[in-house]
């Protein structure tokens, strides 16, 4: 039962046809916010290279994915080096008919090696869409998707700030809508089991700064660490970000509810973070403080990045990350790690 209080990439200047709108004081009509389809990678590691594209026909397809070979080490416990392999890619397929409308299928997978070899794992994302003047419909694994348009951008690096998210989380199927007006992108997502997730992004230089604001709420799930309760969630969230020559400063903010039919909880956190780079190298440095019922939950993240070539670079990662909580007898989340990255990875 659910019991609640309350129930990327720098933007270009706004096109003519919004000026003239603006101008006139007509409606802003929408606009697609990707020109090159969704993105459905949600995991920690993505590409920063523009996506490799052939067209076969009347069909475009895009490619883009990376190689990331992590030797990770846990700082409180020295008992041996992890050796893995991490690849990802994702490529999808669009074409335009005649009446503008484009229409596509994307498809994301990871492959993740464990470092015996007994729990390898491949997860995957897979989505159809629609787009035109008014925006784009996607439909499939799109859980994520506005998390993607809202968050704090991610670490350097290997750098990866625990906690910098709601608990609760959507199923993976459902249906999403993105949908650009003028300089603000608005997306929802509704999952198979009617919880929602909605935002909107706003984004525009003044002077030689660049200024992003966000907003995001959402509805979900999430399972105790012990996994002896179930809890139904409600979030709000928001993010400021500043971008100034090659440096970029945020800061997100975010309470959440949590219900279940024996134990209600409060969570509220503040998370913050800058990067910048200097000639080949890219550094950042993130940190989190938040409460659950007054239990603290505490993380911090330094990344580096050195560019070898075109894709090719080396990072690190130190993360941190510190939560035993414990909520009436209620194993609520048992993190508890110091953990050293290093890495070789190609990006194409």
């Amino acid at each position: 039962m659910k019991k609640y209080l309350f129930s990327k990439a720098s933007l270009n200047a706004t096109s003519l046809m919004f000026t003239w709108a603006g101008a006139l004081a007509l409606p802003a009509i929408p606009t697609i916010a990707k020109a090159d389809g969704p993105s459905l990678n949600y995991e920690t590691l993505s590409s920063l290279e523009e996506p490799l594209a052939t067209e076969i026909g009347d069909v475009t397809f895009l490619l883009t994915g990376l190689v990331d070979v992590p030797l990770s080490v846990d700082l409180e416990n020295t008992s041996g080096i992890d050796v893995n392999v991490t690849g990802n890619f994702q490529v999808s397929a669009e074409t335009q008919t005649a009446n503008q409308l484009t229409i596509g299928m994307a498809y994301f997978g990871q492959y993740q090696t464990d470092r015996d070899g007994t729990d390898d794992k491949y997860s995957d994302n897979i989505a159809a869409y629609a787009g035109g003047v008014w925006g784009q419909i996607i439909a499939g694994n799109v859980n994520g998707v506005v998390r993607e348009e809202t968050r704090r951008e991610r670490g350097v690096g290997n750098a990866v700030l625990s906690f910098d998210d709601n608990y609760g989380q959507l199923d993976d199927l459902g249906g999403a809508y993105i949908g650009r007006y003028g300089p603000a992108v608005v997306s929802a997502v509704i999952d198979e089991d009617a919880n929602y997730d909605v935002g909107i992004m706003f984004q525009r230089p003044l002077g030689n700064k660049d200024y992003r604001f966000t907003a995001r709420v959402s509805e979900g799930t999430y399972v105790s660490a012990d996994g002896t309760t179930a809890f139904d969630t409600i979030g709000l969230g928001a993010v400021a970000e500043l971008t100034y020559g090659s440096s970029e400063f945020d800061i997100g903010a975010g309470y959440e509810e949590f219900s279940a039919t024996t134990l209600d909880a409060e969570r509220w956190y503040i998370s913050s973070g800058a990067r910048t780079k200097i000639d080949v190298v890219s550094f950042s440095i993130e940190g989190h403080y938040g409460e659950v019922e007054g239990n603290e939950e505490v993380a911090a993240a330094f990344g580096m990045q050195y560019d070898i070539a075109r894709g090719l670079s080396a990072n690190l990662g130190v993360n941190y990350s510190y939560a035993p909580i414990t909520i009436s007898n209620v194993g609520f989340s048992s993190t508890e790690e110091t953990k050293g990255i290093l890495s070789l990875r190609y990006s194409f």
